[in-house]
């Protein structure tokens, strides 16, 4: 179109060029010639003509080209409206895209979270069947094998029961039954050294029940425990074994949610190695046959009333105040002037056969702290006591200035149990030093003598324990112990009177003498020295011959050496002869059958 707009506006410029050139010759006539009459041409079309010719047919293109032109500018506002329209279209379609588009992410979010939560629910549907399967073993396992009795919203566990069949032999007899007493190994020229024994019994076999009840701040707890390692008025083995059942333990507990734990009754003295903080039920003994356990092993068990805390899942501490009993005064050359104790009133509830109940001006009171750091087990604890007598200072004649005489003692005490060599092999550390606490040690060495006016002077004892236990597997469990408990000298009157007396004539300690009436055992004459030490070494194995759902068979042996030391007398320590022993050796086994 533009070219044709071109050539038009050439045209023009011509035709105005011919006109211009036509009006000029007019304006300027040429002169006048003699006019000369020929013969005229044939007329032509003028100037004007063509030239009106000529804008008629530019005139005829311009409306053509205009017409054009209308006709262009009509298509091209067809056609912008047309690509206006198609942009419109092309947005709106963008729009609708765009909105696809998030319909399309919104549902395939829908669709993945439709996924997840089809997922999430197959897997809690498998979780659910599992933790019903699981429920239902649970219920079925506790119908048909429960772990523990429900009872009015509280828990009966019979577990820690079991029965025994086990015998001893000793080289040297000792008339002690299943367990031993230490203090009372016979000396070598003893009559009864120089014979045997061997015994058998089921009396070690236990009945135990724990009753435990949640509440929403505290658990309480009562537990049951005896055996028959008692005696009544008829006892014997002449037929019947007719032995009676004693209480082991018999203790109620109050566990609050904070820490703060509160137990009474008959248990295991706090001055027991525990294996978990100070708690009841955690007591770790050493694992023999004997009933009396080990020489050198720090215990009692009695009443108490204890109160612990657990200030972290390392650090305990507890108070407890217990049953105290002081143990006949022993030494030479002691005075008779005192009052400290009598034999159980028979209309009471005490044995009026066999010991003495001492007037007790207050229980003891044992203070310990325990602590578990990551490795083992370490505790430290202390021990107070009180005594009193009362003295007779004009006796026999009359009792005028008698009065009580009233001391206190302590002692003070640590243990240490850990795990080696991933746990298969454990290896502790016990013991206890002090005045006073004899008691305490498994030989029950005395642990007060008496001054010459009678006034009461407690003893230096001291206990000491080592155990090596391996565990090669979960059947097997092998165990070494060697123990000592000890008494020091206390002496008075240039060595004459008090305990371990140098003066003690021990010339006849070699010499074997005739039994008072054929039964009863007799110490050799003129060999009356008090017991310096008692060791123990003891090796032995527990293996499980079963051990499962219905309970364990359990089958062991125990062999021990014993020696007993005396005090040397006269001549002192430079003349050792003067000194006395006895030595035995003991061997138990075991078959028990424990409630699972």
């Amino acid at each position: 179109m533009n070219s044709r707009i071109r050539s038009a506006a050439a045209m023009i410029l011509a035709a105005c060029a011919v006109a211009s050139y036509g009006y000029a010759s007019d304006a300027t006539p040429p002169a006048k010639k003699k006019a000369i009459h020929k013969k005229a041409a044939p007329k032509g079309p003028t100037v004007e003509e063509q030239i009106q010719t000529l804008r008629n047919e530019m005139q005829s293109q311009i409306d053509g080209l205009k017409s054009d032109l209308a006709a262009k500018d009509a298509q091209l506002k067809q056609a912008q409206q047309a690509a206006s329209d198609a942009q419109a279209a092309a947005a709106k379609a963008q729009q609708a895209a765009d909105s696809e588009t998030q319909a399309v992410t919104e549902n395939q979010s829908a669709v993945n979270t439709l996924k997840s939560t089809v997922t999430d629910l197959q897997a809690n549907s498998a979780s659910l069947a599992t933790t019903i399967s699981d429920e239902t073993a649970k219920v079925k396992k506790a119908i048909e094998n429960p772990d523990v009795i429900h009872f009015k919203g509280i828990t009966l566990s019979p577990t820690g029961s079991y029965l025994a069949a086990e015998t001893v032999y000793r080289s040297r007899a000792i008339g002690g039954d299943i367990n031993t007493q230490f203090a009372g190994i016979p000396l070598d020229s003893a009559d009864t050294g120089k014979v045997s024994e061997w015994q058998g019994t089921g009396r070690q076999s236990r009945v135990a029940l724990k009753a435990v009840g949640k509440t929403e701040h505290f658990t309480l707890t009562g537990y049951y425990e005896a055996d028959w390692l008692s005696a009544g008025a008829t006892s014997n083995n002449n037929q019947s074994n007719s032995y009676t059942m004693r209480q082991r333990q018999l203790w109620a507990q109050a566990a609050l949610d904070n820490g703060w734990t509160f137990t009474g009754g008959q248990m295991w003295s706090l001055a027991t190695e525990t294996t978990q903080g100070l708690s009841n039920g955690t007591e770790i003994l050493p694992a023999t046959i004997d009933a009396q356990y080990n020489v050198g092993f720090v215990w009692a068990r009695q009443y108490g009333f204890r109160v612990s805390k657990a200030f972290s899942k390392k650090f305990f501490m507890g108070l407890s105040a217990e049953n105290a009993e002081q143990l006949s005064p022993a030494g030479s050359s002691l005075p008779t002037n005192y009052l400290i104790g009598q034999l159980g009133n028979s209309g009471g509830l005490y044995n009026a056969f066999n010991a003495t109940i001492t007037y007790n001006p207050s229980p003891d009171f044992i203070l310990k702290t325990a602590i578990e750091p990551g490795w083992g087990h370490w505790e430290v604890f202390g021990i107070g006591r009180f005594w009193r007598n009362r003295i007779y200072p004009n006796a026999p004649t009359n009792a005028s200035f008698a009065y009580n005489d009233d001391t206190g003692s302590a002692g003070v005490g640590a243990s240490m149990r850990g795990p080696l060599a991933q746990k298969k092999v454990t290896i502790g550390v016990k013991g206890l030093y002090g005045q006073g606490v004899g008691r305490y040690g498994s030989s029950t060495i005395a642990d007060i003598t008496l001054r010459p006016n009678a006034t009461i002077a407690p003893l230096r004892n001291y206990s000491g324990l080592a155990t090596v236990e391996v565990n090669p597997n979960p059947r097997l469990l092998v165990y070494f112990n060697a123990g000592v408990d000890g008494t020091m000298r206390h002496l008075y009157n240039k060595g004459k009177e008090g305990y371990g007396a140098w003066n003690v004539d021990m010339s006849g300690c070699n010499t074997e003498v005739l039994p008072g009436n054929g039964t009863t055992p007799s110490t050799p004459g003129k060999c009356g020295a008090n017991t310096k030490d008692v060791q123990e070494g003891t090796a032995g194995y527990w293996y499980y011959i079963y051990r499962g759902p219905k309970g364990g068979l359990r089958q062991g042996v125990q062999y021990s050496y014993f020696r007993r030391d005396l005090w040397s007398g006269v001549g002192g320590p430079a003349n050792p002869s003067g000194a006395a022993k006895g030595t035995d050796n003991m061997i138990w086994t075991s078959f028990r059958y424990y409630l699972p």
